[in-house]
């Protein structure tokens, strides 16, 4: 036992040393291609800093936020995770490769006013500080397992070296506060719409009967509703940065999509259904495919969209080198691109694992099911706060979706093994067959016919009731069990609300140390 015990330990450093040392590799290698690149002195210092920075939160990126998006497909057995990791590592590199575009914000969500920035070499400093806090603090939240907003992350960094610079003043407070606002804007968008898809699922397919029925009706209509949301989606923040699309113009290819899905779609369910028993486990498997395709396509959405939170202050540090001034907009050079891709895709691959369990598994029990309605809420609440104005986080709005879910089962799932022996032993010596009976007919029923049950009992004489009003109540309401862990929701929830302020304080410190080390 315990050589055993020594024997795993070994196992698990050894695993733990070659992550850590092919993670170094990579920040190498990133610093070796940086300094051919550049003529040297205290620039070229910089940008070889600022390159490998970049990488490091490239990788925190991956290992953190990419998560979101296929945590919830592993924790329902629809793909491994060994498929997760390679599709999303994949998708997240194909999308910052193919649609990430050409010109990236320097000052993330204009949270500060560069006109407010000194000089050029202090808006270095600014951007690597910012940089550098928020790899820090990700790193720290995939360690403890917190899913936390990349873009919080590196909007707290640029607010804090940018305070740290020129003042309190340079700010802009309105932003931080619709920033504040999306703490619970996306989670509780995300977790409504996550919540009314399963429980539109559960009424129109698994309380009925005959399941199987209503599977072939209902799943090509949700299947097409999935494909019209992410075809939106795509069009709106996927493919925006190749090709401008009007939202009513997204909405319209969205249409087209979702006919198409579910022509195909429909005798596809149908064949399916034919080889299936009539329970509500069987519906699950029909939706492997869609939370695979869900999978694929958010995890490109988001490298296309979020590699900018990596390479944005990278690009913005290049381009004041090689131009020799500050701007809010920057060019991205293949290179710097090529950085964020990696970086994104090889942290997902080493520390992913973490947070993919975490977000899959360990909130609340997943099934595919509710794994297609998270991934359903992940993209209609971007679509919908996009139009709307309102500021969201992808991974506030997942990991809303996961607890949406859990506590809906929480609040419908029916505890009838205490009612039922309550009932028993209250009617032991009365007529228990009668009661028995009446239960297995109550258990068997869908929930129209629960409802006729038990309205067509309250008509009876008093006298004739097998059961009182109490317990006629009791099998009419659903009884709460814990279905979501209450600790991971408080870690989560504290991350989420640190972020900003414990990012700004990491960056402002940096920044006074690069610009102690920086002045002459």
């Amino acid at each position: 036992m315990r050589t055993e015990k020594i024997e795993n330990a070994a196992q698990r450093n050894r695993d733990e040393l070659f992550r850590f040392g092919t993670a170094l590799l990579f920040i190498v290698g990133i610093m070796l291609f940086t300094i051919v690149r550049t003529d040297g002195g205290t620039d070229g210092i910089l940008l070889v800093a600022a390159a490998m920075i970049g990488g490091y939160m490239a990788m925190n990126i991956g290992a953190n936020d990419v998560a979101n998006n296929v945590g919830p497909a592993v924790g329902s057995h629809a793909i491994t995770l060994t498929g997760a990791i390679v599709i999303a590592a994949f998708f997240e590199a194909g999308g910052a490769l193919v649609a990430g575009g050409d010109v990236v914000g320097t000052i993330k969500s204009g949270i500060i006013d560069p006109d407010l920035v000194a000089d050029r070499d202090t808006f270095i400093w600014i951007m690597l500080a910012a940089l550098l806090a928020a790899a820090v603090w990700l790193n720290f939240a995939t360690a403890i397992g917190a899913p936390v907003s990349t873009t919080h992350s590196i909007v707290g960094g640029v607010l804090g070296a940018g305070i740290a610079a020129a003042g309190w003043y340079i700010a802009d407070w309105s932003v931080v506060g619709q920033i504040a606002a999306s703490w619970v804007i996306s989670p509780v968008l995300g977790g409504l719409i996550a919540a009314g898809f399963l429980f539109l699922i559960k009424r129109s397919i698994t309380y009925k009967r005959d399941v199987l029925t209503a599977a072939n009706r209902m799943v090509p209509v949700l299947v097409a509703v999935m494909a019209w949301a992410f075809s939106t989606y795509l069009m709106l923040k996927g493919v925006k940065k190749l090709v401008a699309v009007s939202f009513p113009m997204a909405l319209l290819i969205g249409v087209v999509a979702a006919l198409l899905v579910y022509v195909i779609m429909r005798p596809h369910i149908a064949r399916m259904t034919a080889k299936m028993e009539n329970h509500k486990s069987s519906v699950n498997d029909l939706f492997t495919v869609p939370l695979i395709f869900a999978a694929a396509l958010l995890s490109f959405a988001h490298g296309a969209n979020d590699v900018a939170n990596a390479v944005g202050p990278l690009a913005g540090i290049n381009d004041a080198i090689t131009e020799g001034g500050i701007s809010t907009k920057a060019g991205i050079p293949l290179w710097v691109m090529a950085v964020g891709a990696m970086g994104i895709a090889l942290g997902l691959a080493l520390y992913g694992p973490k947070l993919i369990k975490t977000v899959g598994s360990e909130i609340t029990e997943l099934d595919k099911t509710r794994a297609f309605c998270i991934a359903m809420a992940a993209a209609i609440t971007v679509i919908i706060a996009s139009q709307l104005g309102l500021p969201v986080s992808s991974t506030h709005i997942a990991v809303g979706g996961v607890f949406g879910v859990g506590f809906l089962r929480e609040y419908i799932k029916s505890s009838y093994a205490r009612m039922l022996d309550d009932i028993r032993n209250h009617h032991a010596d009365s007529d228990p067959e009668a009661v028995e009976a009446f239960l297995a007919e109550f258990e068997a029923a869908d929930v129209a016919t629960k409802g006729v049950l038990l309205r067509t009992m309250k008509a009876q004489e008093e006298a004739d009731r097998l059961l009182g009003k109490q317990e006629r109540r009791g099998l009419g309401r659903v009884h709460r069990v814990e279905l979501v862990k209450r600790n991971l929701l408080l870690r989560i929830a504290a991350a989420w609300i640190i972020t900003v302020p414990i990012a700004a304080v990491l960056s402002a410190m940096f920044f006074y140390m690069i610009r102690g080390m920086m002045l002459p």
